[in-house]
């Protein structure tokens, strides 16, 4: 009997993870080998150059001398975007959905300036949005503590993050009604025209904010004002207290472990350890780790 294809399996749009394919990929996606690092610090260099060649040509000074260079050399490095986007496409399992995630938007958005200036010659200063690529830099030089700590952070937050929410209703409680007590002590003709003025007040006074556009005249406003004050310092320690001892919870649930730039083929997860063999977002099968030395592990 012949055995059922996964969920995610599709073979009408899926692309084998064998070959030319599978060496492009690790290349590409990846920076856990020699030739993934050298690729991507590649391409760090070519967009820091694509960034200074458009801020170059918005110096009017500048521009004069070298306009035409500065238009040529910006031709070419969207040339070089243009078959990078198209190799990340064609060396993925599934184009679209790499098309439409966050790197995938991005990347395109690398190059669409450059074609639309044609039509729109204002679009040309959005070429500057190439600098969000520069996100890739955490996996380019093997930054694995900074990565470690990135994934706690994401992991605390979420397991935080009814807590926090209820905290912040609590506040939300406070300064609803602290705000109308205000508007009661100080009136309309002190600045409090309303609840949600007095509110908005509140608000910015217990974050420690404090625009200064409304302020209590009163001196029992100007008590609660002060009360209000005092309580908002405490305020701003508590979320950061849930979050550090869930944080802490991460650390004694997860000891140790190894991040890599090992990327899921088919929903292009990243982060996976050197001996998984699913990927923990859609279960996947993963293909052999790519190593320091190309050897799979």
């Amino acid at each position: 009997m012949e055995k059922p294809l996964p969920p995610t399996a599709d073979p009408l749009h899926d692309k084998p993870l064998a070959g030319w394919r599978l060496r492009l990929y690790t290349i590409i996606f990846e920076a856990d080998t020699r030739a993934g690092r050298l690729f991507d610090q590649a391409l760090i260099a070519i967009i820091l150059l694509s960034i200074a060649v458009v801020m170059a040509d918005s110096v009017q000074a500048v521009r004069l001398v070298y306009g035409h260079a500065l238009t040529n050399a910006e031709w070419f490095f969207t040339l070089l975007f243009t078959v990078e986007y198209i190799a990340r496409l064609l060396c993925v399992r599934r184009p679209l959905r790499y098309a439409t995630s966050f790197f995938g938007i991005i990347d395109l958005l690398a190059v669409l300036p450059t074609y639309l200036a044609l039509f729109v010659p204002e679009l040309h200063a959005l070429i500057d949005v190439r600098v969000l690529r520069l996100l890739r830099i955490f996996r380019v030089f093997k930054l694995a503590a900074y990565v470690a700590e990135y994934q706690f952070l994401l992991s605390a937050l979420a397991a935080s993050g009814r807590k926090i929410l209820v905290f912040l209703s609590a506040v939300l409680m406070v300064v609803l009604v602290l705000g109308t007590l205000m508007y009661v002590v100080e009136g309309q003709t002190n600045g409090f025209t309303s609840i949600p003025t007095s509110v908005y007040w509140a608000i910015s006074t217990v974050t420690t904010v404090g625009f200064g556009d409304i302020a209590p005249k009163t001196d029992l406003g100007r008590l609660i004002a002060s009360f209000m004050m005092l309580m908002g310092w405490g305020i701003l320690a508590v979320p950061t207290g849930i979050v550090t001892a869930e944080m802490a919870a991460q650390r004694r649930m997860h000891p140790g472990q190894a991040p890599t730039t090992r990327t899921c083929h088919e929903c292009l997860t990243e982060g996976h350890a050197a001996d998984a063999n699913f990927c923990f977002n859609c279960g996947a099968r993963l293909p052999p780790y790519q190593q320091q030395a190309g050897e799979a592990s």
